[in-house]
């Protein structure tokens, strides 16, 4: 800070006013950028109570995907039981085929038809391309044609008969069961891809609103620092100003001072701007509070 004592009392006023309006520039930067921080860090919060309330769909969404996939894979797991079940008891009706190898021609017929209903099992249960099961169909006509040609010709054999209709209903029980498991694995993973999708779409918009609250927060963190820049160059002013008003007191206070001390009268008739004269003319004599004799 520049040596008042130094300055006339002109300046000194001059010093005064021009800090002063310095002052109240500041001061309305400093409110200005404290609204906008104010206005920031709202947005900010705004941010952040969305931000909480998607979390907590997120985890609700989560949390129904999860139960809904426990269920799939029991299902799944029952379903797999099922078919497993049914290729034991294939095995075991191939066995008891094996007895009767000599009828070849009847053989090849209950082959063509296991391997027709493993076909069309197929078709029914595995996902596969619209060209892989064009394929598959004309494959399962083919055998189904071949096998009823297979039945005309055993009609005309006499051929002995080989009772596996207790095997064939219990594997084809075994097949509706597995297939029922397989429509239930199918309905519960549609549904937890449904809550899956949610849970992403959900998981996208909250990384989305992290970056714009994290935005926010860095734009309010600028703005307030540079609204105490302004404050802390305002209090930095403002002690100018406090100094200035000091220095002019205690010049005012010294010359009525020194005039209550030479003419009481005299100082009754003079105005402001007289008394600031008289201190500038009597400058050097007010530093060293020495008596100044004036005349009326």
């Amino acid at each position: 800070m520049d040596d008042l004592s130094s300055l006339t009392s002109r300046e000194l006023k001059g010093e005064l006013r021009k800090a002063e309006e310095k002052y109240r520039q500041l001061c309305d930067k400093r409110d200005e950028l404290n609204q906008k921080a104010k206005l920031l860090r709202e947005e900010r919060d705004m941010l952040n109570d969305e931000k909480k309330k998607l979390i907590e769909e997120m985890k609700k969404a989560k949390e129904e995907r999860d139960r809904l996939v426990k269920i799939m894979k029991e299902h799944k797991k029952r379903r797999a039981e099922y078919q497993q079940q049914a290729k034991d008891l294939i095995k075991k009706k191939r066995e008891q085929r094996g007895r009767y190898r000599g009828n070849s021609l009847f053989l090849k017929a209950e082959e063509l038809k296991l391997e027709i209903r493993r076909l069309e099992y197929e078709q029914e249960t595995v996902p596969m391309k619209p060209k892989e099961e064009e394929r598959l169909i004309k494959e399962i006509k083919e055998k189904k044609k071949e096998y009823e040609r297979l039945k005309e010709q055993l009609k005309e054999q006499k051929t002995v008969e080989i009772d596996l209709e207790n095997l064939d209903n219990a594997i084809n029980q075994l097949f509706e069961m597995a297939d029922k498991e397989h429509e239930m694995v199918v309905k519960y993973y549609k549904e937890s891809q449904e809550y899956h999708n949610k849970f992403l779409k959900l998981v996208d918009e909250i990384a989305k609103l992290i970056n714009e609250s994290n935005q926010k927060h860095k734009e309010y963190l600028e703005v307030k620092k540079r609204a105490d820049e302004y404050h802390h160059k305002a209090m930095e002013l403002r002690g100018k100003i406090l100094a200035i008003r000091k220095e002019r007191k205690e010049r005012y206070e010294r010359a009525m001072k020194m005039l209550e001390d030479f003419n009481i009268k005299a100082r009754a008739f003079m105005d402001e701007e007289e008394i600031e004269k008289f201190i500038e003319d009597n400058m050097e004599k007010l530093k060293k509070e020495g008596k100044i004799t004036i005349g009326l």
